[in-house]
């Protein structure tokens, strides 16, 4: 018995290993206030078919825990706001629910963090006292149980905690908090956890008057000369998701803590909204998503913490219909409950697969642009770009038809699937949209069509993926060949534990 609960715990410690090695990742969570909620089997084939590693539930809900067993995909389970006070006040509440939905499951589910209810402090402040209680019964409970190496314990917080988070480099957590908020911290460097961050650069925009431009939130690239720059460092903010981040980084330093990673617990954006709310738009939600991951993905972290990665949930799964307030708050999700497919093109992973009705996406002129803005979009693509526009000139495949709309639509394409691993996107001044049918047409062949073999002008593309480092083969040979042992290793124990 001894024996199987060391091996146990060994390889509990080898996942972990794992998931260190894989790098930083993108989650989503799955929000339940949904009137035709899918099962929890038909859920986790949506997930897995979407490639998803890694869920967040804002409960410990029995039938999902259950169908997520040996499925590989991390867990982060939420404790509710409703059970934080009995188990603030009740060490052997907290043993109880440890017992119940965590070590119930595991190690077949892959739990391995437990987040203490959800923006506590600004949401339900009088609750904020038994918080930190809570999160110390559970984690003694953790203790107990020999998950606590494995298992990690935060409670997700709101921006609203930072009255005023820029500059970033003068960010500070609202001082009537700040003695919950250094006890909270002090739990997270003592157990090697985490601070939850809820970051939501949608509200930041739409509440912030105008002040900063809608691309800054979007996660679009900006000139050098637009950039959003911190006046007391000089770091310049490329988005204002790096810039919430950064701010909560120099409000944790302000309290004297350093070495606390953040992880972003719930970004995203609507993609409809009332006739009051114009940027809750299904554009809007497709480039802020899309960025987002592009952004997560690349492994660095924001200007202060270039190192520190910033592992990401995207909220949500599905629209929650039974949600109340303004129409956007009813549609956040990135999937359709009917048949679990993209309500937009989305690209979950490095690889660039894209989710939608094809397995292909391009970026095609708007119908209706702006003419002069379509043209100057063509020649920035083709120039500055660095599009190959060979294909659309008289006498080659492309050329016809002869109009700024197809034209553009060609070069936009060339330059986008060029350049969207590493930031490049598709809006050229509102005049560029992502679709899923391949706009290729008789001998005129798209770049990212599944009939591409060379480039539309006949000669194959120079495509720029961005530097690649001279020992790139190495490197990937020895992160497969950690893989590979750690893999091995797991399979060799859970053979001798079962």
């Amino acid at each position: 018995m001894k024996l199987q609960k060391w091996l146990t715990s060994l390889f509990l410690l080898t996942l972990a290993t794992i998931n260190n090695v894989l790098g930083a990742f993108v989650g989503v969570n799955i929000g339940t206030h949904v009137t035709d909620l899918p099962s929890a089997s038909n859920i986790v084939a949506i997930l897995k078919s979407h490639q998803i590693t890694h869920v967040r539930l804002y409960d410990a809900n029995a039938h999902m825990l259950q169908a997520l067993s040996n499925t590989g995909i991390e867990l982060l389970v939420g404790v509710t706001d409703e059970e934080i006070l009995r188990i603030g006040e009740s060490p052997s509440v907290a043993a109880t629910w440890i017992s119940k939905n965590v070590a119930a499951y595991m190690p077949h589910t892959n739990i391995t963090t437990i987040a203490v209810g959800s923006e506590v402090l600004t949401s339900i402040p009088n609750v904020a006292r038994v918080l930190v209680p809570a999160m110390n019964h559970l984690h003694s409970a953790l203790v107990a149980s020999n998950l606590h190496f494995r298992v990690k314990i935060s409670t997700p917080q709101s921006m609203d905690l930072i009255p005023k988070p820029f500059p970033p480099s003068t960010a500070t957590f609202n001082s009537s908090w700040n003695s919950t908020i250094h006890q909270i911290l002090q739990f997270l460097k003592n157990t090697n956890s985490s601070y939850m961050l809820n970051a939501h650069p949608y509200y930041g925009y739409t509440k912030g008057d105008g002040i900063f431009p809608i691309e800054y939130a979007l996660l679009r690239s900006l000139p050098s000369t637009k950039k959003i720059v911190d006046p007391n460092t000089l770091f310049r903010y490329d988005s204002m998701f790096d810039a919430m981040v950064d701010a909560t980084y120099y409000s944790i330093q302000a309290l004297n803590f350093n070495d606390i990673r953040i992880i972003v617990t719930e970004t995203g954006w609507p993609h409809l909204g009332g006739s009051n709310e114009p940027d809750a738009s299904l554009e809007n939600a497709e480039t802020y998503n899309n960025n987002l991951i592009r952004r997560v993905l690349n492994d660095s972290g924001p200007p202060s913490q270039p190192k520190m990665a910033i592992n990401t949930y995207i909220y949500e799964l599905f629209d929650e219909d039974k949600r109340t307030g303004p129409i956007s708050e009813r549609h956040w999700g990135l999937f359709y409950t009917t048949n679990g497919s993209s309500v937009y093109p989305l690209s979950f992973s490095s690889s660039n697969k894209v989710f939608g009705n094809s397995s292909k996406s391009f970026c095609v002129a708007k119908d209706g642009a702006d003419a002069e803005k379509m043209e100057a979009g063509l020649d920035w693509a083709c120039g500055q770009g660095r599009a190959n526009c060979a294909a659309i000139q008289a006498g080659r495949p492309c050329y016809f038809p002869n109009d700024v709309k197809s034209h553009a639509s060609y070069a936009y394409n060339d330059y986008y699937q060029k350049m969207n691993s590493v930031g490049g996107t598709c809006d050229f001044d509102d005049t560029a949209m992502i679709t899923t049918e391949d706009p290729s047409h008789g001998s005129c062949i798209y770049a990212g069509s599944s009939n591409l073999s060379t480039g539309g002008d006949g000669s194959f593309s120079s495509i720029a993926f961005g530097p690649v480092s001279p020992n790139i083969g190495a490197g990937l040979k020895l992160q497969l060949t950690s893989l590979h042992y750690a893999f091995s290793s797991t399979s060799l124990l859970l053979a001798l534990m079962l």
